[in-house]
């Protein structure tokens, strides 16, 4: 098999990885994303909350059911719950940026094939 053989196989294995690591990172954007929403919508309910009196009454939904639910149980449920969020949007962050790095790598790789195999075309030439 000559070396251009070879540097081309190589050229195909590090694409097929870089758009394995793109995907990754499609996938974890589109989860940071989904956090920022939650996180959205429950700092606007702990906003609510946090102007209700002892005589407003909290509902929870559960299923098609509106429920009662005692004012410091759904307070501390929200607190708890962007608690959990804020933790996996560092998760998230730490994930990307890992996934940043290897993308990169990825395409320092490809570029020095391509490089390679231009170098290899031009001496055959």
């Amino acid at each position: 098999m000559s070396s251009l053989q070879s540097l081309r196989e190589k050229l195909q294995a590090a694409s097929v990885e870089f758009q394995k690591v793109q995907l990754d990172l499609s996938n974890a954007v589109e989860a940071r994303q989904k956090l920022d929403a939650q996180l959205s919508e429950n700092e606007l309910v702990k906003k609510e909350f946090a102007v209700l009196t002892p005589k407003n009454i909290i509902y929870k939904q559960i299923g098609p059911v509106l429920v009662k639910q005692d004012q410091a149980e759904a307070k501390s449920t929200v607190d708890t719950r962007l608690n959990f969020i804020r933790g996996e949007i560092t998760r998230i962050e730490k994930q990307l940026k890992d996934i940043e790095i290897v993308s990169e790598k990825k395409k320092s790789e490809i570029v020095e094939i391509q490089t390679a195999i231009q170098q290899h075309s031009q001496l055959s030439a």
